[in-house]
């Protein structure tokens, strides 16, 4: 069938001819529901706990520290460029990595690390979501290919959805190369509808809201 024909079906399934012109789409509609910050916490990790995800709520970065020390338990660890983590004093723990720039480097150290911690650009707290932003800050690696993952989240940056989200960044490739939303452990059931986690990505995550 040749081209004219498929776009004449198409036409002609959308009550449309040839040459008129594309109607205006219709404006978008963001809404953003009014959510307090204790709120939101709360909803953040309830969603992640749900997606057997593991969450603290720290009293204090000493705290936070302490948590993430406890669940590294001596094993080998890569953190991101993040400013947060460094102010929380995570990147100072022992047997922790940072401060990666070459990208060939970080990947080989990503491949044989048990944990890889960052912080989140934001949070979504109605679905229990990571936002991360590529960035020399927050390389994607560490946060995907380690089978661990730890992310140190400050409360500020919780958000009460995707909708308040877009509103904060409109024009998105504009900022950034990259956007993933990590919503708990990697899983899939695509072999015999068996729920396996662990196969795309980490199978444990651990979220940190401070």
């Amino acid at each position: 069938m040749s081209r004219d024909a498929v776009l004449q079906k198409v036409r002609t399934a959308l009550g449309r001819t040839p040459g008129e012109p594309i109607a205006e789409p219709p404006s978008v509609r963001l809404r953003i529901p009014s959510v307090d910050l204790e709120t939101r916490i709360e909803n953040m990790l309830r969603a992640v706990e749900a997606l057997a995800g593991k969450t603290h709520r720290a009293a204090s970065a000493e705290d936070a520290r302490a948590y993430v020390g406890g669940v590294l338990g001596g094993r080998s660890a890569v953190a991101s460029n993040a400013p947060f983590l460094r102010q929380c004093g995570i990147v100072d723990l022992p047997g922790v990595q940072s401060g990666f720039t070459d990208r060939l480097a970080l990947r080989e150290l990503c491949a044989t690390a048990d944990v890889g911690i960052t912080s989140a650009d934001y949070a979504l707290s109605d679905t229990g979501s990571l936002v991360m932003l590529a960035s020399p800050a927050e390389a994607r690696l560490i946060s995907l290919l380690p089978p661990v993952h730890i992310a140190v989240v400050p409360k500020e940056r919780l958000l009460s959805g995707l909708d308040e989200l877009f509103t904060i960044l409109p024009r998105l490739a504009e900022q950034t190369s990259s956007m993933v939303l990590i919503t708990g452990p990697s899983r899939t059931a695509d072999i015999e509808q068996i729920l396996v986690r662990g196969v795309h990505g980490p199978g444990e995550i651990h979220v940190v809201i401070l």
